[in-house]
């Protein structure tokens, strides 16, 4: 390695590896209620409800989204002040962002995600029930538009979401801060 030899400090994995289980736990958990309560939902209702869920579905990982990006994109140097000033939610925000690397993994990967796979598994539910209905439909070419249409709403929402997170992550995070206030016993 020639006269420059570095040696790095490796950091303490147990946490780490905690948080992975935990987190494939929870993603488990997650998935398997919202696909259950979404495939009950959408058996059931009618075509236009089934499409008022699957945009719930899509909102919902858009928001989560954001909420990821934006806990990144905040700096916590201004949640201090508002701490300071004992503003209800600072000590939550504050939190938030210094667990950023858990909280946007939690808000980006699980729930974003899942309801990204859930919101396909609900746009082919209605594309079933629109060719039950409707037997005019070409079923493979209205499968793959309705799949290409969630898909797009979803990619432009996400790309929306954390364009508008960047540009007011200490506001989002304060916000989210002050909801997560009210569930909480003691401050933070």
């Amino acid at each position: 390695m020639g006269k420059y030899h570095v040696k790095f400090k490796k950091r303490n994995t147990n946490i780490s590896k905690k948080w992975i289980i935990t987190i494939t736990i929870w993603s488990f958990l997650i998935s398997g209620l919202l696909t259950f309560i979404s495939s009950i939902l959408l058996e059931k209702l009618g075509i236009l409800e089934s499409f008022i869920i699957l945009a719930v579905i899509i909102l919902l990982g858009i928001v989560c989204d954001a909420i990821g990006v934006a806990v990144t994109a905040a700096v916590e140097t201004q949640m201090h002040s508002m701490a300071a000033s004992k503003v209800r939610g600072s000590n939550e925000a504050i939190f938030l962002i210094r667990n950023a690397s858990a909280v946007s993994n939690f808000f980006n990967d699980v729930i974003g995600d899942i309801c990204s796979i859930i919101s396909g598994a609900a746009s082919a539910i209605i594309v079933i029930k629109i060719i039950e209905n409707f037997t005019t439909f070409d079923k493979s070419w209205f499968d793959i538009f309705i799949g290409a249409i969630v898909a797009a709403i979803m990619v432009s929402g996400k790309a929306i979401g954390k364009d508008f997170a960047i540009k007011n992550a200490n506001f989002i995070v304060y916000k989210f801060g002050y909801v997560i206030s009210f569930f909480t016993k003691e401050k933070i």
